[in-house]
């Protein structure tokens, strides 16, 4: 008889006999929240803040709605980095190291390929990628150059994800940490020259952040290939990416594997995609505001981003061994840390939203409208913590589909169609409808953490492949 599942949890979270330790779970913890706030967070903020100092709302909305785009473009990268963390993680679980550098070059291949593609559209349908999203005239003038130079770099993004999987298959994260610094100090570098034209540099403005991330990823991927090429910690793998050895059959794996994950990470990424649509009708400063808000909360769930990578890797190692207690006690030990984090991020911001959103709005357009927005919405956003670590473990359990069909269903039969229509109504109060279009991404996003829950409480993803 399945216990309560109240009851379940708290004995989960105590537990010491399966799962990782809390403080073993910290330390891998450690460097991927590290990474994640220097990947997903602070050159982010940083950029918006340089870019807020153009005193342009148009060049501010215009940057977070094409990082909005990108950020479609990078979860369909990073699904390709979870089929290899899975593909890696599993053969380093059981001590085959030849096999699991083997992975890589599958992984090395299909990213080249699939990154080659997303940035030729990016960069020949720029423009009509805009005019679908009702991007404001004023914003698609600076956005299709914008659009373009960074559609070069989604290239070196897909090839830096594949190493980033491979590395953190085999339980490195350190490494991608160093790297992930070492790009950002560059991004922020060569951001803030070429925003405002210093030290020589031209005075590119917003082409300038697209430009520097492009030098960014680009410098990433040349690190992360000659640390896997000549570090004596990878000397056991035989890695060799010109090998034929099991490519083809490592090929349709990583196909297999990856695609329902590129597929569900698209998904949730298009949900935002979708939101910013919604709110184009009603003008640059709810665009805006929109950014700023996505940023912040983005920001206070940097806990839940960096503990759903641990959970995918760990619960892959557990997989490859048919540890199932191992899989759910991390996974329940992982829900207690990081919503615990992600709650208490989002109360302080929300004791200060004025004085912190004002740092990105010199002309105070959308200050207020935002302000009174973030707190409400932010209530909502435990359900996001919960889906992403629920999904995680999913995925290192190799139950990708799973995830990648429960996303389908929710976005498609729940969320989309009801943003739209909410988006359609006639309000008088823009705040209240900026508000019930948002929050109903944050519902989605509750109904997918119920069937994770009964998924995870039952026994039919408990198998080898």
């Amino acid at each position: 008889m399945k216990k309560n599942l109240f009851v379940s949890y708290l004995e989960g979270i105590k537990n010491t006999t399966h799962g990782q330790e809390y403080g073993k779970i910290t330390r891998y913890f450690i460097p991927e929240f590290i990474t994640a706030v220097i990947l997903y967070s602070v050159p982010l903020l940083i950029d918006a803040r340089f870019v807020a100092h153009l005193k342009s709302t148009a060049a501010y909305a215009t940057l977070g709605v094409t990082n909005t785009m990108l950020h479609f473009i990078i979860k369909i990268a990073e699904g390709l980095s979870v089929g290899a963390i899975i593909m890696a993680g599993r053969h380093n679980g059981v001590q085959e190291y030849k096999k699991a550098g083997d992975t890589l070059s599958a992984v090395f291949w299909g990213t080249v390929m699939a990154g080659a593609l997303v940035s030729l559209i990016l960069y020949t349908g720029a423009y009509h990628i805009y005019l679908f999203h009702k991007t404001p005239e004023d914003m698609i003038v600076l956005g299709v150059p914008f659009l373009k130079i960074r559609a070069i770099g989604m290239f070196f993004t897909f090839v830096y994800f594949a190493f980033i999987g491979f590395l953190r298959g085999v339980k490195n994260t350190k490494v991608p940490m160093y790297i992930f610094i070492a790009g950002s100090v560059l991004f922020v570098f060569f951001d803030y020259v070429l925003i405002f034209g210093k030290w020589g540099f031209p005075a590119l403005q917003l082409q300038g952040s697209a430009l520097a991330s492009v030098i960014q990823y680009a410098s990433m991927s040349f690190m992360a290939w000659g640390y896997i090429a000549w570090s004596g910690a990878m000397k056991m793998y035989s890695i060799n990416i010109f090998t034929l050895r099991n490519l083809w059959k490592n090929l349709k794996d990583l196909f297999i594997l990856s695609w329902p994950v590129m597929v569900d990470k698209g998904i949730l990424a298009l949900s935002y995609l979708w939101l910013s649509r919604c709110f184009s009708p009603m003008g640059t400063s709810v665009l805006a505001s929109f950014s700023v808000i996505k940023d912040l909360e983005r920001f206070a769930l940097l806990p839940a981003i960096a503990f759903a990578q641990v959970i995918t890797f760990l619960a892959s190692n557990y997989y490859g061994k048919g540890d199932w207690d191992g899989i759910k006690v991390a996974t329940k030990k992982i829900v207690f840390l990081s919503s615990g984090m992600v709650l208490t991020i989002l109360f302080f911001c929300s004791l200060w939203p004025i004085e912190i959103i004002r740092f990105f709005d010199f002309n105070g357009d959308f200050t207020e409208f935002a302000a009174i927005a973030f707190p409400v919405i932010s209530i909502l956003a435990f359900f996001d913590v919960l889906q992403l670590i629920l999904a995680g473990s999913l995925r290192g359990s190799a139950d990708v589909k799973t995830v990648m069909n429960t996303r389908l269903l929710v976005s498609f039969g729940f969320f989309i169609p009801t943003a739209y229509m909410l988006s359609k109504i006639g309000m008088a109060n823009q705040l209240l409808k900026f508000v019930l279009i948002y929050s109903s991404l944050y519902i989605g996003n509750a109904f997918m953490s119920v069937i994770y829950i009964r998924r995870l409480r039952g026994d039919q993803w408990q198998r080898k492949l």
